[in-house]
Protein backbone atom coordinates (compact mmCIF):
# COMPACT_ATOMS: atom_id res chain seq x y z
CA UNK A 1 0.00 0.00 0.00
CA UNK A 2 1.28 2.87 -0.90
CA UNK A 3 -0.15 7.05 0.10
CA UNK A 4 1.43 10.01 -1.53
CA UNK A 5 1.35 12.96 1.49
CA UNK A 6 1.38 15.51 -1.25
CA UNK A 7 1.95 19.13 -1.55
CA UNK A 8 3.24 20.71 2.03
CA UNK A 9 3.67 24.13 2.51
CA UNK A 10 6.94 22.84 4.88
CA UNK A 11 8.00 19.60 5.80
CA UNK A 12 9.91 19.80 8.98
CA UNK A 13 12.10 16.79 8.51
CA UNK A 14 14.46 17.26 11.61
CA UNK A 15 17.04 15.06 9.46
CA UNK A 16 19.51 13.72 11.54
CA UNK A 17 21.32 11.94 8.54
CA UNK A 18 20.95 8.86 10.41
CA UNK A 19 21.80 10.41 13.47
CA UNK A 20 18.98 9.55 15.38
CA UNK A 21 19.20 12.84 17.28
CA UNK A 22 20.48 16.42 18.00
CA UNK A 23 23.05 17.39 20.56
CA UNK A 24 24.27 21.52 21.21
CA UNK A 25 24.07 23.67 17.72
CA UNK A 26 22.83 21.04 15.50
CA UNK A 27 19.03 21.24 17.57
CA UNK A 28 18.74 24.37 15.46
CA UNK A 29 19.02 22.42 12.22
CA UNK A 30 15.50 21.10 11.59
CA UNK A 31 15.64 20.06 7.87
CA UNK A 32 13.27 22.37 6.36
CA UNK A 33 11.91 21.46 2.73
CA UNK A 34 9.77 23.02 0.90
CA UNK A 35 8.11 22.08 -2.66
CA UNK A 36 8.28 18.52 -1.57
CA UNK A 37 6.22 15.95 -0.59
CA UNK A 38 6.56 12.26 1.39
CA UNK A 39 5.83 8.93 -0.06
CA UNK A 40 4.62 6.42 2.29
CA UNK A 41 4.66 2.61 1.80
CA UNK A 42 3.19 0.24 4.39
CA UNK A 43 3.67 2.41 6.87
CA UNK A 44 7.38 3.24 6.39
CA UNK A 45 8.83 6.44 4.86
CA UNK A 46 9.61 5.31 1.38
CA UNK A 47 10.96 8.50 -0.44
CA UNK A 48 10.54 12.55 -0.30
CA UNK A 49 9.97 13.92 -3.92
CA UNK A 50 10.39 17.17 -5.31
CA UNK A 51 6.63 18.36 -6.50
CA UNK A 52 8.76 18.53 -10.22
CA UNK A 53 8.88 15.45 -10.05
CA UNK A 54 5.33 13.63 -9.01
CA UNK A 55 4.23 13.08 -12.02
CA UNK A 56 6.50 10.28 -12.33
CA UNK A 57 5.17 8.84 -8.72
CA UNK A 58 2.27 6.23 -8.93
CA UNK A 59 0.30 5.43 -5.36
CA UNK A 60 -2.49 3.27 -3.99
CA UNK A 61 -3.85 6.56 -2.22
CA UNK A 62 -3.44 10.64 -2.47
CA UNK A 63 -3.81 12.89 0.58
CA UNK A 64 -3.64 16.67 -0.02
CA UNK A 65 -1.62 18.98 2.22
CA UNK A 66 -1.84 21.95 0.63
CA UNK A 67 -1.52 24.83 2.92
CA UNK A 68 -0.70 22.65 5.82
CA UNK A 69 2.86 22.10 7.38
CA UNK A 70 4.33 18.28 8.16
CA UNK A 71 6.12 17.61 10.94
CA UNK A 72 7.53 14.64 12.17
CA UNK A 73 4.89 12.43 14.97
CA UNK A 74 5.40 14.63 18.28
CA UNK A 75 6.50 12.35 21.28
CA UNK A 76 5.63 12.74 24.76
CA UNK A 77 8.89 11.16 27.00
CA UNK A 78 7.31 12.20 30.05
CA UNK A 79 4.21 11.54 32.06
CA UNK A 80 2.32 10.58 35.10
CA UNK A 81 -0.82 10.30 33.36
CA UNK A 82 -2.66 7.11 34.87
CA UNK A 83 -3.51 8.69 38.17
CA UNK A 84 -6.76 9.25 40.09
CA UNK A 85 -8.29 11.28 42.47
CA UNK A 86 -8.42 15.36 42.38
CA UNK A 87 -4.81 17.24 44.06
CA UNK A 88 -6.73 21.11 43.19
CA UNK A 89 -6.55 20.97 47.44
CA UNK A 90 -3.38 21.34 47.25
CA UNK A 91 -3.10 23.43 44.27
CA UNK A 92 -5.10 26.71 46.57
CA UNK A 93 -2.46 25.64 49.37
CA UNK A 94 0.39 26.84 47.16
CA UNK A 95 -1.35 29.51 46.73
CA UNK A 96 -1.32 30.65 50.25
CA UNK A 97 1.78 30.35 50.36
CA UNK A 98 2.83 26.27 51.22
CA UNK A 99 5.82 24.61 49.15
CA UNK A 100 5.56 21.43 47.26
CA UNK A 101 8.16 20.05 49.84
CA UNK A 102 5.51 21.37 52.79
CA UNK A 103 2.98 19.66 51.30
CA UNK A 104 4.78 16.22 50.53
CA UNK A 105 6.16 15.88 53.74
CA UNK A 106 2.77 16.72 55.40
CA UNK A 107 1.16 13.58 53.19
CA UNK A 108 -0.09 15.60 50.37
CA UNK A 109 1.66 15.19 47.49
CA UNK A 110 2.37 11.86 45.25
CA UNK A 111 0.97 10.14 48.69
CA UNK A 112 -2.48 11.34 48.31
CA UNK A 113 -2.77 10.34 44.37
CA UNK A 114 -1.34 7.07 45.59
CA UNK A 115 -4.62 6.79 48.46
CA UNK A 116 -6.30 7.30 45.07
CA UNK A 117 -4.77 4.89 42.85
CA UNK A 118 -5.50 2.20 45.72
CA UNK A 119 -9.22 3.08 45.85
CA UNK A 120 -9.54 2.88 42.05
CA UNK A 121 -10.37 -0.16 40.30
CA UNK A 122 -8.33 -1.45 36.64
CA UNK A 123 -11.90 -0.71 34.76
CA UNK A 124 -12.06 2.75 36.70
CA UNK A 125 -8.33 4.01 35.83
CA UNK A 126 -8.80 2.74 32.00
CA UNK A 127 -11.90 5.21 31.88
CA UNK A 128 -9.70 7.91 33.83
CA UNK A 129 -6.89 7.25 31.52
CA UNK A 130 -8.47 6.96 27.94
CA UNK A 131 -9.45 10.36 27.69
CA UNK A 132 -6.17 12.05 28.72
CA UNK A 133 -4.75 9.16 25.44
CA UNK A 134 -7.12 10.86 23.32
CA UNK A 135 -6.05 14.31 24.07
CA UNK A 136 -2.24 13.84 23.54
CA UNK A 137 -3.25 12.39 19.91
CA UNK A 138 -4.91 15.56 19.00
CA UNK A 139 -2.44 17.47 19.57
CA UNK A 140 0.30 15.37 17.09
CA UNK A 141 1.89 13.04 19.36
CA UNK A 142 2.16 9.39 18.28
CA UNK A 143 4.06 7.89 20.68
CA UNK A 144 3.10 8.94 24.73
CA UNK A 145 5.27 7.82 27.82
CA UNK A 146 3.12 7.25 30.49
CA UNK A 147 4.67 5.92 33.97
CA UNK A 148 3.64 3.46 36.94
CA UNK A 149 4.35 5.42 40.89
CA UNK A 150 0.96 6.10 42.08
CA UNK A 151 0.43 2.94 43.45
CA UNK A 152 3.72 1.92 45.31
CA UNK A 153 2.51 -1.32 46.55
CA UNK A 154 2.99 -5.05 44.50
CA UNK A 155 -0.55 -4.77 43.89
CA UNK A 156 -1.16 -1.25 43.12
CA UNK A 157 1.82 -1.04 40.76
CA UNK A 158 0.95 -4.10 38.42
CA UNK A 159 -1.94 -2.47 38.49
CA UNK A 160 -1.25 0.80 37.47
CA UNK A 161 0.81 -1.04 34.36
CA UNK A 162 -1.37 -3.28 33.55
CA UNK A 163 -3.90 -0.16 32.76
CA UNK A 164 -1.01 1.53 30.68
CA UNK A 165 -0.83 -1.69 28.85
CA UNK A 166 -4.19 -1.85 28.09
CA UNK A 167 -3.55 1.07 25.90
CA UNK A 168 -0.34 -0.19 24.36
CA UNK A 169 -2.74 -3.05 22.98
CA UNK A 170 -5.60 -0.66 22.40
CA UNK A 171 -4.48 2.81 21.11
CA UNK A 172 -3.51 3.90 17.52
CA UNK A 173 -0.56 5.74 18.76
CA UNK A 174 2.54 3.69 20.80
CA UNK A 175 2.26 3.51 24.54
CA UNK A 176 5.70 3.03 26.30
CA UNK A 177 5.13 1.90 30.11
CA UNK A 178 7.51 2.84 32.67
CA UNK A 179 8.05 1.46 36.08
CA UNK A 180 8.68 4.12 39.06
CA UNK A 181 8.19 2.17 41.73
CA UNK A 182 10.30 4.04 43.22
CA UNK A 183 8.39 7.34 43.38
CA UNK A 184 8.52 7.95 47.13
CA UNK A 185 8.15 5.52 49.90
CA UNK A 186 4.67 4.71 50.66
CA UNK A 187 3.51 5.33 54.20
CA UNK A 188 3.91 1.75 55.24
CA UNK A 189 7.48 1.98 54.87
CA UNK A 190 8.68 5.36 55.88
CA UNK A 191 10.55 4.33 58.71
CA UNK A 192 11.55 0.80 56.48
CA UNK A 193 13.26 2.26 53.60
CA UNK A 194 15.43 -1.35 53.16
CA UNK A 195 11.94 -3.50 53.12
CA UNK A 196 10.58 -1.42 50.41
CA UNK A 197 14.16 -1.23 48.45
CA UNK A 198 13.53 -4.85 48.81
CA UNK A 199 9.96 -4.93 47.24
CA UNK A 200 11.47 -3.03 44.44
CA UNK A 201 14.12 -5.22 43.68
CA UNK A 202 13.71 -8.21 44.81
CA UNK A 203 9.84 -9.11 43.78
CA UNK A 204 8.91 -5.89 41.01
CA UNK A 205 11.25 -5.83 38.79
CA UNK A 206 11.48 -9.15 38.42
CA UNK A 207 8.06 -9.84 37.46
CA UNK A 208 7.32 -6.98 35.27
CA UNK A 209 10.24 -7.57 32.89
CA UNK A 210 8.89 -11.15 33.24
CA UNK A 211 5.32 -10.41 32.58
CA UNK A 212 6.47 -7.50 29.80
CA UNK A 213 4.25 -4.95 31.32
CA UNK A 214 7.68 -2.66 31.15
CA UNK A 215 11.62 -2.32 29.93
CA UNK A 216 12.21 1.09 31.50
CA UNK A 217 12.61 1.68 35.35
CA UNK A 218 12.73 5.25 36.33
CA UNK A 219 13.46 6.70 40.04
CA UNK A 220 13.11 9.93 41.66
CA UNK A 221 16.16 11.11 43.75
CA UNK A 222 15.33 13.73 45.96
CA UNK A 223 15.85 14.22 49.19
CA UNK A 224 11.94 13.50 50.07
CA UNK A 225 11.88 10.82 47.88
CA UNK A 226 15.12 8.56 47.32
CA UNK A 227 19.06 8.99 47.59
CA UNK A 228 21.83 8.26 45.27
CA UNK A 229 22.51 5.41 47.17
CA UNK A 230 19.37 4.03 46.93
CA UNK A 231 18.83 4.70 43.54
CA UNK A 232 22.21 2.81 42.58
CA UNK A 233 20.94 -0.23 44.48
CA UNK A 234 17.41 -0.44 41.83
CA UNK A 235 19.50 0.69 38.68
CA UNK A 236 21.97 -2.15 39.65
CA UNK A 237 19.22 -4.79 39.76
CA UNK A 238 17.08 -3.42 36.96
CA UNK A 239 20.35 -3.29 34.35
CA UNK A 240 21.14 -6.82 35.20
CA UNK A 241 17.24 -8.05 34.35
CA UNK A 242 17.76 -5.72 31.13
CA UNK A 243 16.00 -2.95 31.93
CA UNK A 244 16.40 0.97 30.46
CA UNK A 245 17.10 3.41 32.76
CA UNK A 246 15.67 6.79 33.41
CA UNK A 247 15.57 9.27 36.23
CA UNK A 248 13.98 12.30 38.09
CA UNK A 249 17.31 14.34 39.48
CA UNK A 250 18.25 17.62 40.73
CA UNK A 251 14.57 19.15 40.61
CA UNK A 252 14.59 20.69 43.86
CA UNK A 253 17.88 19.57 45.75
CA UNK A 254 20.98 18.49 43.28
CA UNK A 255 22.23 14.87 45.82
CA UNK A 256 24.18 13.07 43.28
CA UNK A 257 21.16 11.63 41.23
CA UNK A 258 22.97 12.30 37.47
CA UNK A 259 26.24 11.04 38.42
CA UNK A 260 24.69 7.54 39.64
CA UNK A 261 22.31 7.72 36.14
CA UNK A 262 25.38 8.60 33.93
CA UNK A 263 27.29 5.85 35.57
CA UNK A 264 24.73 3.62 34.61
CA UNK A 265 24.42 5.01 30.86
CA UNK A 266 20.52 5.96 31.51
CA UNK A 267 18.76 7.14 28.66
CA UNK A 268 17.11 10.36 30.10
CA UNK A 269 17.56 12.82 33.32
CA UNK A 270 14.79 14.60 33.83
CA UNK A 271 14.39 17.71 35.43
CA UNK A 272 17.57 19.47 36.14
CA UNK A 273 16.15 22.68 37.54
CA UNK A 274 18.51 23.15 39.91
CA UNK A 275 21.71 21.21 38.19
CA UNK A 276 24.63 22.85 39.05
CA UNK A 277 27.12 24.86 36.60
CA UNK A 278 29.71 22.55 37.26
CA UNK A 279 27.33 19.31 36.41
CA UNK A 280 26.47 20.74 33.02
CA UNK A 281 29.21 19.92 31.04
CA UNK A 282 29.26 16.39 32.01
CA UNK A 283 26.44 15.63 29.71
CA UNK A 284 28.63 17.22 26.67
CA UNK A 285 29.61 13.67 25.09
CA UNK A 286 27.09 11.30 27.30
CA UNK A 287 24.44 10.33 25.10
CA UNK A 288 22.41 10.49 27.99
CA UNK A 289 18.75 12.66 27.36
CA UNK A 290 18.78 16.09 29.18
CA UNK A 291 14.27 15.79 29.55
CA UNK A 292 13.61 19.37 30.33
CA UNK A 293 10.13 19.98 32.01
CA UNK A 294 8.97 23.85 32.15
CA UNK A 295 5.30 23.00 32.95
CA UNK A 296 6.84 22.16 36.42
CA UNK A 297 8.50 25.47 37.02
CA UNK A 298 5.51 27.40 35.41
CA UNK A 299 2.99 25.24 37.57
CA UNK A 300 5.07 25.76 41.25
CA UNK A 301 6.55 28.72 40.17
CA UNK A 302 10.27 28.37 40.46
CA UNK A 303 12.94 28.71 38.48
CA UNK A 304 13.68 26.57 34.98
CA UNK A 305 16.20 24.27 33.78
CA UNK A 306 19.35 26.07 32.33
CA UNK A 307 18.31 25.41 28.74
CA UNK A 308 20.38 27.58 27.54
CA UNK A 309 23.33 26.24 29.26
CA UNK A 310 22.68 22.56 28.33
CA UNK A 311 22.67 23.29 24.72
CA UNK A 312 25.74 25.93 24.89
CA UNK A 313 27.54 22.30 26.37
CA UNK A 314 26.45 20.21 23.71
CA UNK A 315 24.19 18.16 25.49
CA UNK A 316 20.95 16.53 24.52
CA UNK A 317 18.18 18.63 25.17
CA UNK A 318 14.55 17.41 25.12
CA UNK A 319 11.06 18.78 26.21
CA UNK A 320 8.20 16.96 28.13
CA UNK A 321 5.13 17.69 29.67
CA UNK A 322 5.68 15.87 32.87
CA UNK A 323 1.55 15.67 32.93
CA UNK A 324 1.11 14.83 36.39
CA UNK A 325 -2.12 15.84 38.64
CA UNK A 326 0.36 17.97 41.85
CA UNK A 327 3.12 19.44 39.97
CA UNK A 328 2.58 19.96 36.63
CA UNK A 329 -1.33 19.59 35.79
CA UNK A 330 -0.47 20.14 32.12
CA UNK A 331 -1.65 17.83 29.51
CA UNK A 332 -0.40 20.38 26.55
CA UNK A 333 2.67 19.93 24.97
CA UNK A 334 2.21 22.61 22.69
CA UNK A 335 2.39 24.90 26.15
CA UNK A 336 4.99 23.51 27.05
CA UNK A 337 6.70 24.09 23.75
CA UNK A 338 5.98 28.14 24.05
CA UNK A 339 6.87 27.64 27.63
CA UNK A 340 10.77 26.73 26.24
CA UNK A 341 10.91 29.64 24.12
CA UNK A 342 9.35 32.08 26.77
CA UNK A 343 10.94 31.17 29.47
CA UNK A 344 14.02 29.11 28.48
CA UNK A 345 14.73 31.02 25.47
CA UNK A 346 14.78 28.14 23.48
CA UNK A 347 14.45 28.77 19.42
CA UNK A 348 11.62 27.94 17.60
CA UNK A 349 13.91 24.82 15.96
CA UNK A 350 15.73 23.87 19.39
CA UNK A 351 12.15 23.55 20.69
CA UNK A 352 10.91 21.07 17.67
CA UNK A 353 14.15 19.33 17.69
CA UNK A 354 13.58 18.74 21.50
CA UNK A 355 9.92 17.28 21.45
CA UNK A 356 10.52 15.32 18.32
CA UNK A 357 13.61 12.99 17.50
CA UNK A 358 15.52 14.34 21.14
CA UNK A 359 12.44 13.17 22.84
CA UNK A 360 12.24 9.81 20.86
CA UNK A 361 15.66 9.10 21.92
CA UNK A 362 14.90 9.70 25.61
CA UNK A 363 12.42 6.69 25.61
CA UNK A 364 14.66 4.66 22.96
CA UNK A 365 12.73 4.83 19.60
CA UNK A 366 14.91 7.45 17.63
CA UNK A 367 15.77 4.91 15.43
CA UNK A 368 12.00 4.40 14.37
CA UNK A 369 10.38 7.68 15.28
CA UNK A 370 11.37 11.09 15.66
CA UNK A 371 11.91 12.70 12.66
CA UNK A 372 11.32 12.26 8.36
CA UNK A 373 13.96 10.26 6.61
CA UNK A 374 13.56 6.96 4.57
CA UNK A 375 12.97 4.12 6.22
CA UNK A 376 11.52 5.72 9.51
CA UNK A 377 7.99 4.94 10.48
CA UNK A 378 5.84 7.25 9.18
CA UNK A 379 4.26 9.15 11.89
CA UNK A 380 3.51 12.63 11.20
CA UNK A 381 2.17 15.72 12.58
CA UNK A 382 0.06 18.03 9.93
CA UNK A 383 -0.48 21.46 11.10
CA UNK A 384 -2.66 24.42 10.02
CA UNK A 385 -0.25 26.80 9.48
CA UNK A 386 1.95 28.27 6.59
CA UNK A 387 5.21 29.05 8.64
CA UNK A 388 6.33 26.37 11.32
CA UNK A 389 7.08 29.25 13.56
CA UNK A 390 2.87 29.62 14.08
CA UNK A 391 3.00 26.37 16.19
CA UNK A 392 4.48 28.22 18.93
CA UNK A 393 3.51 31.71 18.30
CA UNK A 394 0.12 30.78 18.73
CA UNK A 395 0.16 30.64 22.63
CA UNK A 396 -2.43 27.86 23.85
CA UNK A 397 -3.94 26.99 20.74
CA UNK A 398 -4.00 23.68 19.29
CA UNK A 399 -3.15 23.93 15.59
CA UNK A 400 -2.77 20.25 14.77
CA UNK A 401 -4.75 18.95 11.67
CA UNK A 402 -3.86 15.76 11.10
CA UNK A 403 -1.92 13.14 13.53
CA UNK A 404 -0.67 10.17 10.85
CA UNK A 405 0.72 6.97 12.79
CA UNK A 406 2.58 4.19 10.21
CA UNK A 407 0.73 6.21 7.24
CA UNK A 408 -2.81 6.31 8.77
CA UNK A 409 -4.56 9.19 9.59
CA UNK A 410 -5.94 8.70 13.28
CA UNK A 411 -7.21 11.87 14.19
CA UNK A 412 -8.53 14.67 12.08
CA UNK A 413 -9.74 17.94 13.26
CA UNK A 414 -12.07 19.00 10.87
CA UNK A 415 -12.12 22.75 11.94
CA UNK A 416 -8.65 23.34 11.54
Amino acid sequence: MKTLFKNPVQIVTVDTKSKHFKRGKELSEIGLLSEHSILVENGIIKDIIPNSSLSKISADKTVDLEDLIVLPGLIECHTHAAYAGSRADEFLLRLKGATYEDIAKNGGGISSTMQAVRNSSFEELVKLLKPRVAHFISQGVTTLEIKSGYGLSYYDEIKLLQVINYFRTNSSIEIIPTFLGAHTFPPEYKNDHKQYLDLITNELLPYIIKNKLADQVDAFCEKTAFSADEVDKIFTKAKKLGYKLRLHTDQFNSIGGLDVALRHKALSVDHLEVIPDEEIPKLSKSETVAVLLPGVSFFLDYDYAPARKLIENNAIVALSTDYNPGSSHIPNLHIIMQLAALKMKMSVEEIISAVTVNAAKAVDKNELAGSIEIGKQADFAVFAAKEYSEIIYNIGINLNKYTIKKGEIIYHNEEN
